[in-house]
């Protein structure tokens, strides 16, 4: 990686169509990119990309759909209880309501429609 890009986090999905709806409606703005095979966030300092798992398993030897393929997304936002909301309401189901975590944080969990859990931190 050259300096000035960011680092991107790729989550596999299912429907990348229903991933951008969950993920725009969760940041509350719209990819920078959305084109068949891969859909990016910018997160502010890094790239949220959302790649159907079907293309992912064509393109890498020994991936197997559903085997595994979990990442957690960790957001520090001031607005964290408006972002678990959003997460709620476009069919996330919440794990945890934004509470004290013994790291210092106050923080809640989702799970995306993939099961990808969200972590979301107030800040």
């Amino acid at each position: 990686m050259s300096a000035g890009q960011p680092p991107e986090v790729i989550l596999y999905v299912a429907d990348q169509a229903r991933a951008r709806t969950f993920y725009a409606a969760v940041l509350g703005h719209e990819p920078t990119l959305d084109v068949p095979g891969m859909t990016e966030f910018d997160l502010g300092g890094a790239t949220l990309g959302l790649m159907p798992i079907g293309d992912i398993v064509e393109l890498v030897p020994g991936i197997t759909a559903g085997a595994g393929q979990r990442c957690e997304l960790y957001l520090r936002r001031a607005d964290a209880d408006a972002v678990l909301a959003r997460a709620v309401e476009a069919d996330g189901r919440l794990l945890s309501e934004l509470s004290p975590r013994p790291w210092g944080e106050v923080v809640g969990y989702a799970l995306d429609p993939d099961g990808h859990v969200l972590a979301v931190a107030r800040c």
